[in-house]
């Protein structure tokens, strides 16, 4: 009776682990995103300010969403599977990082850095001036430790949120992008 009762105990901590880190941040999914004016800090923009939805149009594009104080190495490794899945993807697939930051001139001393080390080639760092408030109409919950929104043709196809991430989350975010494109 004791084992049957720790392997229930296991077998529901082990599956609802994940319900657990998830948090719901992002817009809608059907909704067409807001304009999103970030500094390119890295990138084909990098040293402009830009609003990155424009820059993107129709083309299908995951925003990352990362409070720089919650910035870590799985969240790093989370970026460079994410990259990876994005090129796979074709398609004119890419991705916008966007730091949410209270220390503009910190956090963009410190993206080029995370790019040398990272080699990003579809993912342009960008910074948000606020660590507390999420862009207008992105709906970021700046608790989340990362949020990721999968947009196409100007419209929101997915949104995840988490209180822990890396790199093993990138398939089910990978998976949505996939089901964006194809529709």
């Amino acid at each position: 009776m004791r084992f049957l009762m720790m392997t229930v105990a296991l077998s529901v901590t082990l599956n609802s682990g994940s319900c657990w880190a998830d948090v719901d941040s992002g817009p809608a999914v059907g909704t067409k995103v807001s304009a999103l004016k970030v500094f390119a800090v890295t990138g084909d923009q990098a040293g402009k300010e830009l609003d990155y939805a424009a820059e993107r149009g129709a083309k299908p594009t995951i925003y990352v969403f990362i409070p720089h104080e919650k910035f870590d190495r799985p969240i790093a490794r989370f970026l460079r599977e994410l990259e990876k899945s994005v090129k796979e993807a074709g398609n004119e697939a890419s991705m916008v990082t966007v730091f949410l930051t209270d220390d503009e001139a910190k956090t963009k001393e410190h993206l080029p850095r995370v790019q040398m080390s990272l080699q990003f080639t579809v993912n342009p760092m960008t910074v948000f001036p606020s660590a507390k408030m999420s862009p207008d109409g992105w709906a970021v919950d700046t608790d989340a430790h990362l949020t990721a929104v999968v947009v196409q043709s100007g419209k929101v196809a997915a949104r995840f949120g988490y209180k822990s991430v890396n790199e093993t989350v990138v398939p089910e975010v990978a998976r949505e992008l996939k089901k964006a494109i194809e529709k």
